[in-house]
C-alpha cells in the first residue's frame, strides 16, 4: 500500500513519536561514536595502522550507503514504522555481538551489520518526522531530531571514554543495545501519520518522480551541500580524540570527556537554533534554510583553522566555536532538503541523499585523513576537513535561489 491510512493529526500524537524517534536515534550515535572514543585501545590489541582504522569508519558507511537505496523504495510502499523496527533490532543485535569479536576481520563484520541496520532508521526516520509537522516547523522539528547525533556522539565519547579503560574497549558497545529494542517496540504503539499529511507546496514533476529529482536543483544543492559538511564534520568526528590525546597531550579519557562536552553542548544549542533561525528567517527569504547553512560553515572556517592548528589556550575555545558553527547547519540542511520534494519521493530522495552524502562524505574523510597522518600528522590531514567547509558554504550560498516557495498552515505545536 502506496499510502497509509489518514488520521486525524489531533491523534497522531506527534510530540510523543517525535520524543521516540529522537531517542532511538540518540542511540544509533551513541554506539556510532563509542568506537572512535575507544580507537586507541583497539589499536592496541590488534595493532593496525591509522589508515586500517579509517578504513572500518569507512566499511561502515559503504554498506549504510548500499542498504540506504533498498530502504527508500521500501519506505514508499510499505509501514515505514516496521521497516525501522526491523532495523532497530538487527543493528540492537549486532551490537551485542560486539562481546564475540576477537579480530579485526570479526570487528569488520559487526560494523557491516550495525551500517545495514542503521540505514532503515536514518532513511525513513527523517521522513516520519516530515509528515508529522509542517514545512514552516520543521526547523525546529528537525532541530529536536537531529539533537540526537551531537548528544547522542558525545554521550558515546564519554561512555566509552569512561568504561573503556576500566573494563575493556568491547563493553561500551552494550550499553545501547538493550535500549535499542525496547524503544523500537515501543514505536510500534504509535500510529503512522498519513504521507504528505502537512505538505503545501505544488506537485511539480521535478518534486514528485525520481526522473525529475535528477534535475532538481533544490535537492541537489542541499545534498551536496551536505555532502561536504559530513565530509569535514565525519573526519574530525572519527580523530579527534586521537588527535588530542597523541598531539596535545591529553590522556585518553580526558580527550574524551573534553571533546565529548564540547559537542554534547554545541550540538544542543547548535542545533536548536539554527532550526529556530532558520524557521524565523523563512518568513522572509525562501531560501532561509541555505542562507543559515551556508553562513554558518563560511564563518567556521577560520574558526576552525585556529581550533586545529594552535597549541595555547586558544585552542579549546576554538574547537567549541568551531564545532558550533559547523553544527549549526544540521536542523536547516535537514529541513532544505525535505522540503524540496513532495511526499511521493521522500524515501527515495532520502536514500539517494544517504548514499551521496556518504559516499562523497564520511565514508571518505575518516580513511583519508588517517592516510595522511601516515604519512604527515593529523593536522594535515585535517586541512581537507577544512577545505570541505569551503566549499559546502559555496554550494549552499548558490542554492539559496533555487527553494521553493512555502504557504504556511496550522499545525500542532511543539512546545517550542
Amino acid at each position: 500500500m502506496l499510502y497509509s491510512a489518514s488520521v486525524p493529526p489531533e491523534k497522531l500524537y506527534p510530540r510523543t513519536a517525535l520524543a521516540l524517534l529522537t531517542a532511538l536515534n540518540l542511540l544509533n550515535y551513541i554506539d556510532r561514536s563509542v568506537l572512535f572514543a575507544v580507537q586507541p585501545l583497539i589499536q592496541g590489541e590488534f595493532h593496525r595502522s591509522d589508515a586500517d582504522f579509517g578504513l572500518l569508519s569507512s566499511t561502515f558507511f559503504l554498506f549504510y550507503m548500499i542498504a540506504a537505496p533498498v530502504m527508500g523504495p521500501l519506505a514508499n510502499r510499505y509501514s515505514r514504522k516496521l521497516i525501522i523496527v526491523v532495523g532497530a533490532l538487527i543493528w540492537s543485535g549486532a551490537t551485542l555481538l560486539t562481546a564475540f569479536t576477537h579480530s579485526f576481520q570479526t570487528l569488520l563484520i559487526r560494523h557491516t551489520i550495525v551500517g545495514i541496520g542503521e540505514a532503515s532508521f536514518v532513511t525513513i526516520g527523517p521522513v516520519v518526522v516530515s509528515d508529522l509537522f509542517p514545512e514552516e516547523k520543521r526547523g525546529r522539528v528537525l532541530g529536536v531530531f537531529y539533537l540526537a547525533i551531537p548528544v547522542g556522539t558525545a554521550l558515546g565519547y564519554i561512555i566509552g571514554g569512561y568504561l573503556g579503560p576500566r573494563y575493556g574497549w568491547r563493553h561500551p558497545f552494550y550499553v545501547s543495545a538493550i535500549p535499542g529494542v525496547l524503544l523500537a517496540l515501543c514505536l510500534l504503539l504509535i500510529p503512522e501519520p498519513a504521507r504528505g499529511h502537512f505538505d503545501s507546496i505544488p506537485v511539480t514533476p521535478e518534486r514528485a518522480t525520481l526522473r525529475g529529482l535528477m534535475r532538481n536543483p533544490a535537492f541537489w544543492t542541499a545534498t551536496l551541500g551536505m555532502a561536504a559538511m559530513t565530509f569535514s564534520l565525519g573526519g574530525l568526528q572519527v580523530w579527534m580524540p586521537t588527535f588530542l590525546s597523541r598531539a596535545r597531550g591529553y590522556s585518553l579519557q580526558s580527550a574524551n570527556r573534553v571533546f565529548g562536552l564540547i559537542i554534547a553542548f554545541d550540538g544542543t544549542v547548535a542545533s536548536l537554533a539554527g532550526g529556530w533561525l532558520g524557521d524565523r528567517l523563512l518568513r522572509r527569504w525562501k531560501g532561509s534554510y541555505y542562507l543559515v547553512s551556508a553562513a554558518s560553515m563560511a564563518v567556521g572556517v577560520p574558526v576552525m583553522i585556529v581550533a586545529l592548528f594552535s597549541r595555547g589556550p586558544l585552542m579549546v575555545p576554538a574547537i567549541l566555536i568551531g564545532g558550533f558553527l559547523l553544527l549549526f547547519n544540521t536542523a536547516p540542511l535537514n529541513a532544505a532538503l525535505l522540503n524540496s520534494v513532495d511526499a511521493r519521493i521522500r524515501g527515495t530522495s532520502i536514500a539517494v541523499n544517504i548514499l551521496v552524502i556518504h559516499l562523497l562524505g564520511d565514508a571518505l574523510s575518516p580513511w583519508l585523513i588517517g592516510f595522511i597522518a601516515d604519512r604527515r600528522s593529523l593536522e594535515g590531514g585535517f586541512v581537507s576537513a577544512v577545505i570541505a567547509m569551503v566549499i559546502s558554504s559555496a554550494i549552499l550560498f548558490y542554492g539559496m535561489r533555487f527553494a521553493p516557495i512555502i504557504r504556511s498552515r496550522q499545525s500542532p505545536e511543539i512546545g517550542a
